[in-house]
């Protein structure tokens, strides 16, 4: 999945963003809010973390800009206001989460992993498709039971799948949810992720799961 952070104390920034790429999240970065509303109106994220006070543009601005301009990303704001006024404030702009500063990792970690479920539509972090089974929380993948070991790219391509069982999901969507910014992945990578995913889930004794419609895209799930 991918992530906007927009966040100008560099420090924290970086540090969080390499948390995420930890956790296996794409992560865009921005340093101000003329660049992180550049970043949010032009790409489809799945998330964006936002700080309040940035040069420039601040996040409460940048918020209703995004949102006056149809976009529909889950936003976080992350800031160091902790007033009950400010809170309501951020909320009632249009964010979908709101975390003070300090706050511990793990609990903006949950707080991002809740929204994207959310975008989902996925209530549970474990995502069922057929006979596999994704825990997005400890990122364990298993097929019939048995546990299949992923790398990150290959996990983070998985679970977006996952996340549109059923639907035909085009490269240029995987590209998009999978990729950070200025990753040079085109059509090409994409196939390739693709082939070792199947090599890695696909077993002799039952049917295929990622089928290839041709034109259009991939999709994840048993065929009727």
């Amino acid at each position: 999945m991918r992530i906007l952070l927009v966040e100008d104390f560099s420090v924290l920034r970086e540090s969080i963003a390499l948390g995420l790429r930890e956790a296996g999240f794409a992560v865009d970065e921005a340093a101000e809010g003329e660049t992180g509303l550049w970043y949010a109106t032009t790409n489809d994220y799945d998330v964006v973390i936002l700080d309040l006070m940035l040069p420039r543009i601040d996040g409460l601005s940048v918020l209703k800009r995004l949102r006056a301009a149809g976009k529909r990303t889950h936003v976080l704001i992350l800031t160091a206001r902790d007033a009950p006024a400010d809170r309501v404030n951020g909320l009632d702009c249009g964010a979908d989460d709101y975390l003070v500063k300090p706050f511990v990792f793990a609990e903006l970690l949950a707080r991002v992993r809740a929204l994207v479920r959310r975008r989902y539509d996925l209530k549970s972090p474990v995502i069922s498709v057929a006979d596999i089974e994704i825990d997005t929380t400890t990122r364990t993948v298993k097929r019939d039971g048995q546990v299949v070991e992923l790398s990150q790219r290959e996990y983070a391509l998985l679970e977006f799948l996952a996340s549109r069982a059923g639907q035909v999901v085009s490269r240029t969507e995987i590209w998009e949810h999978v990729y950070e910014f200025e990753s040079e992945a085109g059509s090409n990578v994409v196939d390739a992720f693709i082939r070792l995913l199947r090599k890695k889930i696909e077993r002799p004794r039952l049917p295929p799961l990622i089928h290839t419609r041709r034109g259009h895209g991939y999709l994840l799930g048993k065929l009727p």
